[in-house]
């Protein structure tokens, strides 16, 4: 039997850190046995089920490289085969039409919780026939009234639950749009699903889904359901926290590869291993080594890992993702060096790529102002001289490289019979605007030789205007 997994999101809102890492475990276990991916959109939710949400999924998933073999399927377009179940339930005496007023269900559980005893619909209209003409009703689902649920869950283990502690769920609402529980035992077997893997939250609805499979002779898929994902704080992981919502990562500057690499360690390990490829996740996956504890979300370990991965990516990997931030910050990167080039001499210096081309903008356009800081230590009338020797040897340069470059600097300091740094530093501020950056052999090859001198005139013009006034 082929091996088929499910993402089923409901497009209420973004595609959140929990969802995504379940969406990680599904789409590699699928992978790791040569199996289908189904990206399933549960829209039935029609009031709080937006378009602008199901595109945040849609992107979410893409920006992240989990591509379904099946899908987008949403369940919206699917009531016709709902309605046919229903009907074929109803038919079969497995569902009936209740007709209690959601009032009265209302007070029923709350004289049961006065009562001590746990709320439930009591059955009223399980076996009734005195239809009320024109009433409302819900449909709802002939629990079994003896015996139990059992089912092994690989991260859990063995569950059993007694079919007496269920009442009888709605499957149909008053509307007419059948509910969530309903839709998804459907959705599954018409989709072949083997294995469900989807958070705890969902274990209680379970043996429901169980009982209505078995009532319509299809197979039960196999469970996985994975701890909650906690804040650095203990607590359960929110918007207090900083970002929970996928694409705020993007946003934020990480690399897709650094979160992939981070949610799979979040309940999942392998030995002490800390970094895996997409294909080592894919070769080592397994759902019984998913761990039953929750898990704290640790941004200095997503930090960390970005990092390794912005140094140790091909650059022009790196690059895909790195030009997005260059554009939002309004930097044209078609106005200087290869962004291949700009991120080797940059990597080691960034945690993100956000900072990565905040801290590039020097290589495609000229600054504004120098940094006050570095412009009032380096700029100093002492330094023009240095500018004005390194300018002429920079400019008398025939092939621009980073080793001619360094030839000009060191023979600026031996001519002046002055250190490195009274060159070096100055020279940093006038072609960069401040004073970091990387060693100036390979910060002045990346720009244009013409724009190096340029920005030289524009830091001794502004050396004259500090002796004038």
């Amino acid at each position: 039997m082929s091996v088929v997994t499910r993402f089923a999101p409901s497009p209420t809102g973004y595609l959140h850190v929990g969802g995504a890492r379940t969406a990680l475990y599904s789409w590699l276990y699928a992978k790791s046995q040569g199996g289908q991916f189904v990206l399933r959109i549960e829209d039935t939710d029609i009031e709080r089920s937006t378009e602008e949400a199901k595109q945040a999924i849609l992107d979410g998933m893409n920006w992240l490289g989990l591509d379904a073999d099946v899908g987008p399927i949403y369940q919206t377009d699917r009531f016709d085969r709902y309605r046919e179940i229903v009907e074929q339930l109803l038919k079969e005496g497995k569902a009936y039409k209740c007709f209690m007023p959601a009032a009265e269900l209302d007070d029923i559980r709350e004289q049961q919780k006065a009562r001590g005893e746990k709320p439930r619909y009591p059955g009223t209209w399980r076996d009734r026939t005195d239809h009320p003409d024109g009433q409302p009703f819900v449909i709802r689902f002939k629990n079994p009234l003896e015996g139990k649920v059992s089912f092994d869950d690989h991260v859990r283990g063995a569950i059993d639950v007694a079919n007496s502690e269920m009442d009888d769920l709605v499957i149909v609402r008053s509307d007419g749009t059948p509910t969530y529980n309903f839709c998804v035992v459907i959705d599954d077997w018409d989709m072949q699903v083997t294995h469900v893997v989807r958070g705890e939250d969902h274990i209680n609805n379970t043996p429901r889904q169980i009982n209505i499979l078995k009532a319509l002779n299809a197979p039960v898929p196999e469970y996985a359901h994975v701890s909650m994902i906690l804040g650095d704080d203990g607590k359960k992981l929110s918007k207090r926290h900083g970002a929970v919502s996928v694409m705020q990562y993007r946003d934020d500057g990480y690399l897709p590869q650094a979160v992939l690499n981070y949610l799979v360690r979040l309940g999942w390990s392998h030995g002490d291993q800390e970094i895996f490829s997409k294909q080592e996740m894919i070769d080592l996956f397994s759902l019984d080594a998913i761990g039953q504890s929750a898990s704290a979300f640790n941004t200095e370990k997503l930090i960390w890992l970005n990092q390794h991965y912005i140094k140790t990516l091909p650059t022009a990997e790196v690059a895909v993702h790195a030009s997005w931030h260059f554009e939002q910050q309004g930097i044209d990167i078609t106005q200087g060096p290869a962004l291949e080039d700009v991120i080797s001499v940059q990597a080691d210096r960034v945690k993100t790529l956000a900072e990565l081309a905040s801290i590039s903008r020097y290589f495609y356009q000229d600054y504004d102002e120098f940094d006050a800081n570095a412009a009032k230590k380096h700029l100093r009338p002492v330094a023009r001289e240095a500018l004005e020797v390194v300018q002429q040897k920079l400019a008398d340069i025939d092939t621009w490289s980073p080793e001619t470059i360094q030839e000009a600097i060191n023979a600026t300091a031996e001519s002046l019979d002055i250190g490195m740094g009274k060159v070096g530093m100055p020279l940093r501020v006038a072609v960069t605007g401040g004073g970091n950056s990387p060693s100036l052999d390979l910060t002045l090859n990346l720009i244009e030789k013409s724009k190096v001198v340029q920005r030289i005139n524009k830091a001794l013009d502004f050396i004259q205007t500090r002796e004038n006034s």
